[in-house]
């Protein structure tokens, strides 16, 4: 019968604990090393290319390096592998010194030399066996496991065959056979520790892993595309239409189930501080159409942020405010694929331009030159008045350095910001093509898959340069430069939307789409930045598409021709299958006419056959169908 063994157990133990240590170990490693050493300044934006973003940068080394980056998460997990760690260290020492792994030296355990004569042998042999004898341990197993292993080393040593077993073996015994065991704890079997054992298992199988599974796929189940929540999408669903302003959308995004947990105020002064910034922000915002506690927080947080108007929140609020906007990029996005959904061009629009808000910290009403490092109200008023004046942030990053108005003021440094901004602002150029694959006559026909190929060129790069991160000081993190491009008809009908984020200098998208009946048509396309405000471009695409009956006849190659009248794989192994019922039933026809033969035929019946075979003869058909023959035969 099997028996539990626990030094086996020890191995399996071990064996199982590496399959998360080592991983476990490898990702902490990995983050340390993320957070201490191997994250660049540049690649989490923490380069200060103005003296505007000195501050942003240095709180995005705070957030992105260190070990405020590690998060709670890493510490569990840190504390958790420790603890296996501690557990792996202890089965290794214990395997090493109870287990089987441990080879049998007798030396060792009479605590002689190899080199020792048979007298020091004999005295160490009775100094062991006195100290470790069971007499003087009573009830201790390890103690009589020990005393045994002491009597074998004895033995080794002493007798000349166990000898011979211990230096051919490695024991004393001889050559031993193989053992099999379960790999289980032998205290597994002990009654006292029965009902422990039962109860920890109905624990286990019955609520921790019913439970982690659960957990699992209630959390997993919350979330759509883009991690964002399903709940989301159906808020977005419900307050997003055709008809939604920009000033609408901070209440719809402050709405959404990522921010219901978080923004639900806890205290009276929190309550206190919000009713007080909605009061003096209530001018840049709509009357608020949901009066939900976390609607309300959210939105005035929002246009706070909007307004430039965050330095004056307390520390929870500011807190609340930075999580809004980090996660603020794939909500915003989700609106969009709600609002292309909905077929309406004008709400996806205005969400991109509400995200280009969010990214400059900017209103509607506000100017968009105000996105230029140390310009306020009156370096903007300068600049859009007067001689030589711009309408926008485009036109002003076109003017020469030394051309340019609102800074007469400024200090060196400032105009060093100034220049280094319009620099990294993208100056882009759009051109389109419209085309069909494999065209013969460069002519659109309806119903041909067209392809509207549009060209981004970022001027203000060099060959081989590419978009970095965009210059944003008021947003707390890092966005990369990135484009949409939307396709639509004269009447606000979506046909394509997309976001462009490769940061080469020139990038070519297609958009493709089924060519519409016989007509002109005048399509709408909106190149727009993501973090930009101003530098929005829009064009028309003209499309002619003529009717497909003016298209030549496809001819058939008679190559071609020819396979259309091949048979098929499965065609030829049913015809097979055929032939092998038709051969069987010749058989059985052929069998029949030798039993008919047998018979005597009567006078009529030799008439029936005789007129049978001179219409066979006649027709050339081979059937053995007599309907006809009986029709003639009956009409005569």
């Amino acid at each position: 019968m099997l028996q539990y063994d626990t030094s086996a157990f020890h191995f399996f133990l071990l064996s199982l604990l590496s399959f998360y240590l080592i991983p476990s170990w490898f990702s902490i490693l990995t983050r340390l090393h993320s957070a201490f050493i191997g994250t660049k300044d540049k690649d989490i934006g923490a380069i200060a290319r103005t003296s505007d973003e000195k501050k942003k940068v240095a709180e995005l080394k705070r957030t992105y390096k260190g070990f405020k980056t590690l998060g709670q998460g890493f510490w569990i997990n840190f504390l958790i592998t420790s603890v296996i760690t501690l557990l792996f260290i202890y089965l290794i020492v214990s395997v090493k010194t109870d287990g089987e792994v441990n080879s049998f030296d007798p030396f060792h355990i009479l605590d002689v030399d190899p080199n020792a004569d048979m007298k020091t042998i004999k005295k160490a042999y009775r100094t062991q066996s006195l100290k470790w004898h069971p007499d003087k341990n009573p009830n201790n197993p390890a103690v009589e496991a020990k005393f045994m292993m002491i009597a074998k080393a004895y033995e080794s040593l002493t007798d000349p065959t166990a000898k011979e077993n211990y230096e051919k073996y490695g024991n004393p015994d001889g050559k031993q056979s193989l053992e099999v065991s379960i790999g289980l704890p032998a205290w597994l079997l002990d009654t006292e520790n029965r009902n422990l054992v039962l109860m920890v298992y109905l624990i286990v199988m019955v609520g921790v892993i019913p439970f982690s599974v659960w957990r699992y796929y209630s959390n997993s189940s919350k979330f759509g595309e883009k991690d964002v929540m399903y709940d989301s999408y159906a808020w977005y669903h419900h307050t997003l239409s055709e008809h939604t302003l920009i000033k609408n959308l901070p209440e719809t995004l402050a709405g959404s189930a990522e921010f219901r947990k978080r923004n639900m105020p806890t205290s009276g002064t929190e309550r206190e501080e919000i009713s007080g910034l909605m009061n003096k922000l209530r001018s840049q915002m709509l009357k608020p159409k949901y009066n939900h506690p976390v609607c309300v927080k959210g939105n005035v947080l929002l246009h706070a942020h909007l307004c430039r108007q965050t330095d004056g929140l307390s520390q929870k609020l500011k807190e609340d405010s930075r999580y809004m906007l980090e996660n603020s990029g794939s909500l915003i996005e989700a609106m969009i694929s709600v609002c292309k959904g909905q077929e309406s061009l004008k709400t996806a629009l205005n969400c991109i331009i509400f995200g280009q808000n969010i990214t400059q910290a900017l209103w509607v009403k506000d100017n968009e030159l105000l996105q230029i490092p140390h310009f306020k109200n009156e370096e903007v008023k300068y600049a859009v008045n007067g001689k030589k004046s711009v309408k926008g942030l485009a036109d002003y990053i076109a003017v020469p350095d030394e051309e340019k108005k609102g800074i007469v003021n400024f200090t060196e440094e400032q105009r060093k910001d100034v220049a280094n901004c319009c620099k990294i602002i993208p100056n882009l150029s759009v051109e389109t093509n419209i085309f069909v694959d494999d065209d013969e006559d460069h002519q659109v026909y309806a119903g041909d898959l067209c392809t509207i190929r549009v060209t981004l060129t970022r001027n203000n790069l060099d060959e081989g340069e590419t978009a970095g991160f965009v210059h944003a000081p008021h947003f707390p993190f890092p966005r990369r430069e990135a484009w949409w491009v939307a396709l639509g008809t004269k009447d606000g009908k979506i046909i394509s939307i997309e976001k462009i984020t490769d940061p080469e200098r020139v990038i070519e998208h297609d958009i493709k789409f089924l060519a519409p009946g016989q007509g002109t048509y005048e399509f709408v396309l909106h190149v727009m930045s993501n973090a930009y405000i101003g530098l929005d471009q829009k064009q028309t695409v003209d499309l002619v598409t003529l009717d497909e009956s003016a298209l030549p006849q496809y001819k058939v190659h008679p190559d071609d021709a020819e396979l259309d009248d091949e048979p098929t794989l499965f065609e030829e192994m049913l015809n097979a299958n055929v032939e092998e019922d038709s051969d069987s039933e010749d058989d059985s026809d052929d069998e029949d006419e030798k039993e008919e033969a047998i018979k005597e035929l009567s006078a009529d019946e030799k008439k029936k056959l005789e007129l049978q075979k001179r219409r066979k003869a006649a027709a050339g058909d081979d059937s053995d169908d007599d309907s006809s023959v009986e029709e003639v035969y009956a009409e005569k």
